[in-house]
């Protein structure tokens, strides 16, 4: 606001209240995490599908890249103490990132698809963070790596 010459009250005009300014972000966060996910699934196909995803989000430049990566793995911690409507937002986010990976669970059932897919998303989210947390890059790396090649044999 103050490189467009404008104080923050301007802003804070378009919105009820901070919350609702927090559940709008964190929509446009989901919509914006759910299109990588559709990009990165349709650069391969079946199980080379779910091998890109899971290459792609469990890389160290994903991990290196806070700012555009995914908000679960940045902001899981604040996303979980937030009001009702960004935790709704949060989980239609992450909903649709599940039923993106569970089209790739082809070799299975629709219901079995999206246990597999419920895992790996959950998993992905905490490599990623952990991978973020430690200290020791070597370790870093093989969280990211390790959690890769146990995805891709589910």
């Amino acid at each position: 606001m103050a490189t467009a010459g404008l104080t923050h009250g301007g802003f804070y005009r378009h919105f009820e209240s901070k919350d609702q300014l927090v559940a709008e972000a964190c929509a446009a966060a989901m919509r914006s995490l759910d299109e990588t996910a559709e990009t990165w699934a349709r650069r391969g196909a079946g199980k080379k599908a779910l091998a890109v995803i899971l290459t792609s989000y469990l890389s160290t430049d994903h991990r290196d890249n806070v700012a555009d990566g995914c908000p679960f793995a940045g902001l899981g911690s604040e996303l979980a103490r937030s009001d009702d409507k960004t935790r709704a937002a949060a989980t239609t986010g992450f909903l649709k990132v599940v039923d993106v990976l569970a089209k790739k669970y082809r070799q299975t059932n629709p219901k079995g698809a999206k246990t597999r897919a419920l895992m790996a998303a959950a998993t992905m989210v905490g490599a990623v963070t952990m991978s973020r947390i430690v200290t020791d890059p070597k370790l870093s790396a093989a969280i990211l790596q390790s959690t890769k090649r146990h995805l891709v044999r589910i």
